[in-house]
């Protein structure tokens, strides 16, 4: 195993993926898990079989599986190392797994490395350790995480006033700073350390002067109000322009101190003299679902939801289906117009079907997708046993399956072969990570030409539905 395959396999959920493995675990098959890992380098067993064999105290066992994958050096298996060694009571062994070597160390090995010294009461040193590094808005982020609960937050809001202060300055003369999110950070560590008033004035002069960067600092200042129920503050934060980042926290705190009402008329009021109120009908839709009021959400979305750029209709629809309204989602569907559904509506089919087999209609489904020539034939057949297993025909649905050599159409005749507890079957159906990894490049083309959207997608994010569907390379 190497890092560069144990990051695609957490990226694209790749070798055996989550579902199989916890299936295969619920059976109880935690030595076949861990051997898989061993034998195919797959991460997903690896985590598997450690949880099963911490939760049961058998920590020589599980360092056993883990120790291959934090030898090569990959951090997120680095740090399920040390959780194993630590619990296991080998401190020492955890540190020196960590301890970074040499001045080329990475920023998140650093951090690795001051986490593991936190949890081992050392978290003096691990503050010391990362203080050269701060002036990375991720390492100073991992600070303010790893700090909480540990009686040093005097100590990290020290280290905090300069960077903020000087995010303070440039911002205030209008230029961008990379810092920027010192801002929030020293509210944070303000609010948790008991000065939750000193968190309010300072983040609030801040919005007051315009401070914040990318990621608004105007929705931390209203999340954090919201917390400590300063509704007034709240609903001046809620209008001009900043009224799309405060109304969540302004209609939850609203409601949650026995205010719906109030806080409906707010967002109503201001939906009225909006130039663009499309994001607040969203929070108002949303609201109205909220409080049971699903007739209501619908109007208020209806004339939008066959907008060709800002159609609220699929938003509404999962959040009928979360509510067990089935049937009333799967009705807004079917009375989509065929031009929308041609033009903007491709994600309307698949949903259809989807709420079909949820309101046990799997065979009138099946016939519609058969009756579908356009579909792509192992996306065709993972749909139909999808809904063959909602159905209780999960032989029918393997046999369908195995006619498609396709890494998706492998990894669900895996899972409904675990289901069953077929287990070595399973694990056979599934291809190599090297075999998936050929696959999706004979697809599209090496890694590296897939784009910026691709490669953000690196941070271990994986791309899953619900259903546990994996999305194909973003283009």
């Amino acid at each position: 195993m190497n890092i560069d395959d144990l990051e695609w396999q957490a990226d694209w959920l790749g070798g055996v993926p989550p579902r199989v493995v916890d299936s295969l675990l619920e059976h109880g098959h935690v030595d076949l898990v861990a051997r898989a890992a061993a034998e195919r380098g797959d991460w997903f067993c690896a985590q598997g079989a450690v949880d099963a064999l911490r939760a049961a105290g058998e920590f020589e066992r599980a360092w056993a599986v883990m120790k291959p994958f934090a030898e090569t050096g990959w951090l997120p298996a680095v740090s399920a190392g040390v959780d194993i060694l630590l619990a296991w009571g080998r401190v020492e062994e955890a540190l020196a797994l960590t301890r970074p070597v040499g001045e080329e160390s990475s920023l998140g090995a650093c951090e690795v490395y001051a986490e593991t010294l936190v949890k081992c009461g050392r978290a003096d040193e691990a503050i010391t350790f990362l203080e050269p590094y701060l002036r990375d808005r991720w390492t100073m982020r991992c600070l303010v995480t790893m700090t909480q609960g540990q009686g040093r937050d005097a100590r990290v809001l020290e280290l905090l006033a300069p960077l903020a202060d000087e995010a303070r300055q440039h911002q205030t003369q209008g230029r961008s700073h990379p810092l920027w999110e010192a801002l929030d950070l020293q509210a944070e560590v303000l609010e948790r350390s008991g000065q939750a008033e000193e968190a309010i004035r300072v983040l609030g002069d801040d919005v007051a002067a315009r401070r914040y960067g990318p990621q608004n600092t105007v929705q931390s200042y209203a999340q954090l109000l919201a917390r400590h129920g300063r509704l007034k503050e709240l609903q001046q934060a809620a209008t001009g322009d900043h009224a799309r980042e405060a109304f969540r926290p302004l209609t939850k705190a609203f409601t949650a101190a026995g205010r719906a009402q109030d806080a409906e008329e707010i967002l109503r009021g201001n939906i009225a003299t909006a130039k663009d109120p499309g994001g607040q009908e969203g929070l108002l839709m949303e609201f109205l679902i909220e409080q049971g009021r699903f007739e209501e959400a619908i109007a208020v979305g209806r004339p939008a939801f066959e907008d060709p750029w800002e159609s609220p209709l699929q938003g509404v629809v999962l959040l009928l289906a979360e509510n067990g309204l089935h049937d009333r989602a799967l009705q807004l569907l079917d009375e989509c117009s065929a031009e929308y559904v041609a033009e903007r509506g491709d994600w309307v089919p698949s949903n259809r079907w989807w709420l079909m087999g949820e309101l046990g209609r799997c065979r009138e489904a099946i016939t519609e997708i058969e009756a579908t020539p356009e579909l792509d034939a192992e996306e065709r057949a993972c749909t139909i046993a999808g809904l063959m297993a909602k159905d209780g025909r999960l032989d029918e649905a393997i046999r369908l399956l195995a006619q498609h050599p396709g890494r998706n159409a492998a990894t669900d005749r895996a899972h409904l072969l675990a289901r069953l507890d077929r287990p070595l079957e399973a694990l056979a159906a599934i291809p190599s990570v090297a075999a998936q990894r050929e696959e999706q490049e004979q697809r599209w083309g090496p890694r590296k030409d897939w784009g910026d959207d691709a490669e953000d997608n690196g941070g271990g994010t994986s791309k899953q539905d619900p259903e546990g569907y994996v999305e194909d390379p973003p283009f």
